[in-house]
């Protein structure tokens, strides 16, 4: 698969897991994928597992992509997911093999305010 196909299979993910159209996300992992969330200590492991714990996640989810960068094997996806519209930036980083992705590791990270050390410093964004 070339970077723009996968480019293209990634914004399709990015578009279904908005959509919470659960078989189209699902379509970018192969069948024994790996998920990683680091901060929770969490592996879910198949591409039928990732895709149930999704399923029986009851909070609103609204996927607001920022920016995908990657080339061949490795993509990364920063992205605003929303539970109940409550925002946590997340960065997702898939390595893909045979076109498919093979891993997938999530990281998230909640809004804080800046530090009072910087306020003159910063330029507030988003």
């Amino acid at each position: 698969m070339d970077d723009q196909a996968t480019l293209a299979a990634l914004r399709r993910h990015w578009d279904a897991s908005d959509a919470n159209d659960f078989e189209a996300e699902h379509d970018i992992y192969r069948g024994d994928a790996v998920l990683d969330y680091p901060q929770s200590g969490e592996r879910i492991r198949g591409r039928s597992n990732i895709q149930e714990s999704r399923t029986v996640q009851p909070n609103k989810k609204r996927f607001t992509v920022r920016r995908i960068i990657g080339g061949g094997d490795l993509w990364v996806s920063e992205f605003v997911l929303s539970y109940d519209g409550v925002p946590s930036y997340v960065v997702s980083i898939m390595e893909f093999r045979d076109g498919l992705v093979a891993h997938e590791t999530q990281y998230f990270g909640d809004r804080f305010e800046p530090g009072p050390s910087r306020a003159h410093l910063v330029e507030r964004v988003g």
